[in-house]
């Protein structure tokens, strides 16, 4: 199945595309992926969302006067739930689009990007279980892994996954590039995402990474 193209002018169809192919490759080398996140923010979501379909058929067919007093409790209820839920994706999830574990390393990955600027962000936490953990942060521009037609090209992508975090190196030692470059294709050079973007930008293919460590929690 071909890959589905996207606007090379919008930063959220890219980053979109991106987020979704990066577990889509981690779960192919046999990472364990945890939608424990996931589970939360839909548990959340879905219970605000009964409790207010709820209260909406207890009025319709009960009255207001024989509801009121349970319609202001299930308000109460629905905007705590909608509290923990924007705290969970904000204070929690924090960007995440990866959990997991390969092995006996641990593994959490969170995407970003900056307004205007096609760089793909990534803050990538690892370590082995009980032990200190590494935090490394890598960025690359989206033309190393799109065509100047919008098409998403997997395998440079998997291969600056592979050189850049150790954890997917070792899982995939063949898409390790170690200097042979990312081989020719169509860049999206000269071109600015959601119109504003520095085209000067779109040009390079390179990336750039800081890494630093803290103890696991």
């Amino acid at each position: 199945m071909a890959a589905p193209k996207i606007s090379v002018y919008s930063l959220s169809e890219l980053k979109n595309t991106t987020d979704d192919a990066l577990p889509n490759y981690l779960t192919s080398l046999k990472f364990q992926q945890s939608h424990l996140l996931a589970d939360v923010r839909l548990a959340l979501g879905y219970s605000a969302v009964l409790i207010a379909g709820a209260t909406f058929y207890a009025d319709y067919k009960l009255g207001w006067d024989a509801t009121k007093y349970w319609t202001f409790w299930a308000v109460v209820a629905y905007f705590i739930l909608n509290g923990a839920l924007t705290y969970w994706v904000w204070g929690v999830e924090k960007g995440k689009i990866f959990t997991g574990e390969i092995g006996d390393t641990l593994i959490s990955i969170a995407s970003s990007v900056k307004k205007h600027k096609p760089i793909y962000n990534l803050q990538v936490q690892y370590g082995k279980k009980g032990e200190e953990s590494q935090t490394l942060k890598i960025s690359a521009p989206f033309t190393r892994w799109f065509d100047s037609e919008g098409y998403f090209v997997a395998t440079p992508f998997q291969q600056w996954l592979a050189t850049e975090i150790p954890a997917v190196g070792e899982a995939d030692p063949k898409k390790v590039d170690r200097g042979s470059g990312t081989g020719e294709r169509k860049a999206i050079d000269g071109q600015q995402v959601q119109g504003n973007a520095d085209s000067s930008k779109m040009a390079g293919n390179g990336g750039a990474r800081s890494r630093n460590s803290k103890k696991s929690t």
